[in-house]
């Protein structure tokens, strides 16, 4: 896949079989798989050339099938009249066009006769109003998957195939457009196209947030068994990526917080916890008087090994090293951190020795560890407790990059990394791809209940996570790699001058912008 640093700017587009429907069967003597056979002969080839004329062309079919020139007349006839335009892919290359500005170029690239080039031409459709240019094989001498056929349009349309997306329902024909760089898209599943083309061409991070302001309000959690249930944690997260508090929802807790907002999930009562009060105090930043009075409550939680326990309730011991960081960060947040030395060594040695990969007893990824270790780094402000932790931070977020995981990791991912200079191109690639239909992301399980192991996940939160990883990662281009040149220079497009084409539907190109990404950076 190509860099999603770069933007897609042209859309090369076949005709059958994807713009276009139509029938192998028709009343003639010559059965579909007939017909198909024909259509991949050496001498329909050179008719889709134009190399021979249509009366040639059967003439020579007649002879190599078998069958009479005037059946094979009529068959093609036949199958001609069948042709229907996919009014659904030509309305989403409209949304395209609209969604771009004026920065898309759209041409169709098809391997078709003369003859059924011009029949196409006269239907009475408006097809023909969303391309910028159409390349019938019959014009060109050439047809795909030869490449001298893209290099044809690529040379006429003075293109940037790296910045080009061709659609196919061949797959010969995709790998040579990807073999010149193009990004290549089979047509297998008409849904599945129009998402990856959605994703690829719309801005995946406004999209999202229209998709968090359609359900603000109602971005709530749900189970691995499909429960829906009211908490804070979550929203609080939102908040903090989002700053827009009209999207959630959350208690009135006039000083330490509860995770569930109602009544608990499993049980009638439910104690406050260090983890949910620590995110709310650093993301809401109520009386420094309050929260220093809080802070001093939540040392009362602390075991004889310094490290501190999740719940207010002495009854019920538990450890976290998740929770952990997330406690550091509010303390260090209000100039305290020195209060939980025991606690920070420990959060050391988890990163030392990769303790979170695998999850913990309330959370499931190793990125998401990372991502609240990011939080904590940026509020550190012992310059001796930053120099011990950062090098290793950047070291462990250079083993996670590329590895596979949910959408929510790879969000967690280039968050952490973006704090400390280190991207992950093919993780950006992965979360932009995974962007729905309806311009959010999919649940991903971001927490467990440890006593049940029932899983829980947010939709509200996968897609705030990914708009503000999206929106970090192409905040700035790419830094060079420890090996490439220590400066460089802002390459500036020049204004494309393209020849007039025979087929050229309209007097005018659409103009484009081009972005280099250059990969992996490092602090």
């Amino acid at each position: 896949m190509a860099s999603p640093h770069r933007r897609y700017s042209t859309l090369i587009l076949d005709l059958g079989d994807v713009l276009f429907s139509w029938s192998s069967k028709t009343d003639t003597p010559i059965p579909p798989r007939q017909l198909k056979a024909i259509l991949s002969s050496l001498t329909w080839f050179e008719y889709e050339r134009g190399r021979i004329s249509q009366a040639e062309c059967y003439e020579r079919v007649s002879a190599e099938f078998n069958v009479d020139a005037a059946v094979v007349a009529e068959a093609f006839q036949q199958a001609r009249d069948s042709l229907r335009p996919n009014e659904e892919f030509l309305g989403l290359i409209r949304e395209l066009r609209r969604q771009c500005q004026g920065q898309l170029t759209v041409v169709a690239l098809s391997n078709i006769s003369l003859p059924d080039y011009e029949y196409i031409m006269s239907l009475n459709s408006d097809w023909t109003s969303v391309f910028d240019r159409v390349f019938p094989s019959a014009l060109l001498g050439e047809r795909k998957p030869h490449l001298g056929a893209f290099r044809k349009v690529v040379s006429e349309m003075n293109l940037e195939p790296h910045t080009t997306v061709f659609v196919d329902d061949k797959l010969d024909n995709v790998v040579s457009a990807r073999s010149l760089g193009m990004h290549g898209i089979v047509f297998d599943s008409q849904e599945t196209v129009f998402r990856t083309l959605r994703n690829v061409f719309g801005d995946p991070a406004q999209r999202g947030r229209d998709y968090l302001r359609r359900h603000a309000g109602r971005l709530e959690t749900s189970t691995d068994a499909g429960v829906v249930f009211e908490e804070n944690f979550t929203q609080l997260i939102i908040y903090e990526l989002t700053n827009d508090k009209s999207l959630i929802t959350t208690s009135n807790c006039p000083r330490t917080w509860n995770f569930f907002r109602g009544k608990p999930l499993f049980s009638e009562t439910f104690p406050d916890d260090v983890d949910t009060t620590s995110v709310a105090l650093t993301v809401l930043r109520p009386d420094r008087a309050l929260v220093n009075s809080i802070l001093d409550e939540m040392l009362n939680y602390v075991d004889a090994d310094g490290i501190m326990q999740t719940y207010f309730d002495h009854s019920r011991p538990r450890m976290d090293p998740f929770v952990c960081v997330n406690v550091l960060s509010l303390f260090y947040e209000n100039g305290r951190g020195q209060d939980l030395p025991k606690t920070l060594e420990w959060v050391y040695e988890v990163l030392l020795h990769r303790a979170y990969i695998g999850g913990s007893r309330y959370y499931m990824s190793a990125d998401c560890f990372l991502f609240f270790m990011s939080r904590l780094i940026q509020r550190i402000d012992d310059l001796a407790v930053l120099n011990r932790l950062r090098p290793l931070f950047i070291e462990r977020m250079h083993e996670r990059i590329g590895v596979e995981g949910s959408s929510m990791d790879y969000a967690f991912r280039i968050l952490a990394g973006s704090t400390v200079g280190v991207q992950s191109p093919r993780d950006l690639e992965r979360l932009l791809a995974a962007q729905c239909e309806d311009g959010g992301w999919d649940l991903c399980w971001f927490y467990q209940y440890g006593s049940t192991g029932v899983k829980a996940g947010n939709r509200g939160l996968s897609t705030a996570l990914a708009i503000k990883a999206i929106e970090a990662a192409l905040a700035r281009p790419p830094s060079p790699a420890p090996s490439a040149a220590s400066s460089s220079k802002l390459e500036v497009p020049k204004s494309p001058t393209r020849p007039v084409s025979p087929r050229q539907l309209r007097d005018f190109l659409m103009p484009w912008r081009r972005y280099r990404g250059d990969g992996l950076a490092v602090a």
